[in-house]
């Protein structure tokens, strides 16, 4: 009882840790650095695809590592909280000598990882010192996979990065997006993809409330 309690709360912590992550606003932090701001060019999207209108794949590069990692890092918030690696990756615990020692998949499940991810994604869209002007959550998600699925997400992501830099970035994240849950489905339970499925639901959600964007 007293390991699932503490478990609750590194739980908890993890999500939160993940939010404020994703409200990190990288994006914007790049296109500042050569002197543009986000928010009164292009669609006002704080967003790597913004930067990457304004400034070009040589310049913008460095803001879709940053939202990429955002998700990423998430992913591993969780996987670290669940005390397991990631999907597809090296067996054994990440966290046998932390003190949620025991708190494992058996235990908790996997959802901490996803939820970690789904945090990320809620900060990138709804910073808190600005709700209503955050992002599609896209960069985020995509970095996400990988940290969550890597055995599935890392193939696609090679193909995003080759597209990316040939110019067709915009192509390769809705390759990452939508082929993400079949790749998924062929190395975890269908329920796990089911959760993939919500995150991606968020993405959805956003470009319908809020003005159309490329992508972010």
């Amino acid at each position: 009882m007293v390991v699932a309690e503490l478990s609750d709360v590194w739980i908890l912590v993890a999500i939160l840790c993940s939010y404020a992550l994703g409200a990190v606003p990288g994006a914007a932090i790049v296109a500042r650095r050569h002197g543009v701001d986000l928010r009164t060019t292009g669609d006002g999207n704080p967003g790597a695809w913004n930067v990457l209108e304004q400034l070009g794949w040589g310049r913008a590069w460095p803001a879709f590592v940053v939202d990429g990692t955002k998700g990423l890092l998430a992913a591993a918030l969780g996987w670290v909280v669940v005390g397991t690696p990631p999907v597809g990756a090296a067996a054994g615990s990440l966290v046998g000598w932390l003190p949620w020692e025991g708190a494992d998949a058996a235990t908790l499940g996997a959802w901490p990882a996803w939820a970690c991810v789904g945090a990320a994604m809620l900060g990138h869209a709804f910073p808190p010192w600005s709700p209503r002007q955050g992002g599609k959550s896209v960069m985020a998600f995509c970095g996400g996979a990988i940290g969550l699925v890597p055995l599935a997400a890392l193939p696609l992501a090679v193909v995003a990065a080759v597209m990316g830099a040939a110019g067709r970035g915009s192509l390769g994240a809705r390759i990452v997006v939508f082929s993400f849950p079949v790749a998924q489905a062929a190395v975890t339970p269908l329920w796990q993809v089911g959760w993939t499925g919500m995150l991606m639901t968020l993405i959805g959600l956003l470009f319908l409330v809020r003005r159309p964007l490329q992508a972010a």
